[in-house]
């Protein structure tokens, strides 16, 4: 018991948590955008995708992290558009549109990955941390928390940002209302056609943003289906988040963790096999889908395409 409580396990637990739990929280927080717009986001895993491999591909041949991340946010982005387009302008169904999306993304990724690299998978180097002065020093935590690549610090800083703007700006009262009742925004002379598409967009860029970060500061590499479910996982987050920022980050700090105990448990020798593994986060999520899905928030027009000509 006395291992399981020791500095090295808690800090590689806290440590291992953020490092798999960074690409949920963006894809949540980008899901969460879109949710409350009324936009069901299904094919997020596959904007995920998207941004990992156009931002592991950038990184790999400009040697430029940072330029990277950017082309992963683009990525995401580039397939948002597809959603916008076919689900809040034409009205199609977006539950088959982002099938459809993520089916593509999936292709599109795998066949690219295999006429670029064939059955080569070339490595990025670690990426440089960045320590905040006196906190880093703090036993467990400053190795843990305030010792990481600068993307980390900044996503901690959208949480924020998005927080402020969903409370107390005229964005974030605009995006709720589109979600709920998109009637009252058209009748107050605001397009809720732009408000969904920038929705979608801002949602598909933090996605994008997600994979980048999985491939580029996570594994370092680029692997087809390297998500393994992830985007599905980081829809449940934002429904059971019920539009709150700091509850997608619990959310899916708590996944991280569960992926990364394994690995803790190794460092005080204990061994866990494989299957348990794999298992452990599927189990977390459905776990918490019994304890807190009866009070999880849906908007009241989620998924309802809206048009003008229907009031």
């Amino acid at each position: 018991m006395s291992e399981l409580l020791g500095a090295s396990f808690l800090s590689a637990l806290i440590s291992g948590g953020i490092l798999a739990g960074m690409p949920l929280m963006f894809a949540s927080l980008g899901e969460t955008v879109s949710e409350r717009a009324g936009v069901l986001n299904i094919g997020l895993e596959g904007m995920m995708l998207a941004g990992a491999y156009l931002g592991f591909v950038v990184a790999l041949y400009s040697d430029q992290y940072w330029l990277g991340l950017v082309a992963s946010v683009v990525g995401g982005a580039l397939l948002a558009v597809i959603v916008a387009v076919c689900c809040v302008r034409l009205g199609m169904d977006q539950i088959v549109v982002g099938i459809a999306v993520l089916i593509l993304a999936e292709g599109i990724t795998s066949v690219l990955q295999r006429a670029q690299f064939g059955t080569t998978y070339p490595r990025l180097e670690d990426m440089a941390n960045f320590k905040i002065p006196v906190l880093s020093s703090i036993p467990v935590l400053g190795s843990s928390v305030f010792t990481q690549p600068l993307v980390v610090f900044i996503g901690f800083l959208m949480i924020g940002v998005l927080h402020w703007a969903m409370k107390s700006t005229n964005i974030g009262l605009n995006l709720r209302a589109a979600g709920e009742k998109p009637e009252a925004v058209d009748a107050a002379g605001i397009s809720v056609v732009a408000i969904r598409s920038m929705a979608v967009l801002v949602t598909g860029g933090l996605a994008g943003l997600g994979g980048g970060y999985m491939a580029i500061v996570g594994a370092g590499i680029f692997v087809p289906f390297m998500t393994h479910g992830i985007g599905f996982i980081g829809i449940v987050v934002a429904m059971l988040a019920r539009g709150r920022a700091v509850w997608v980050v619990i959310g899916s700090f708590l996944y991280g963790m569960a992926v990364s105990l394994t690995t803790s448990l190794q460092l005080i020798g204990v061994e866990v096999a494989q299957d348990v593994v794999n298992m452990i986060p599927f189990v977390a999520v459905m776990i918490a889908l019994v304890a807190f899905a009866r009070g999880a928030y849906l908007p009241a027009a989620l998924a309802i395409p809206y048009k003008r000509e229907s009031r």
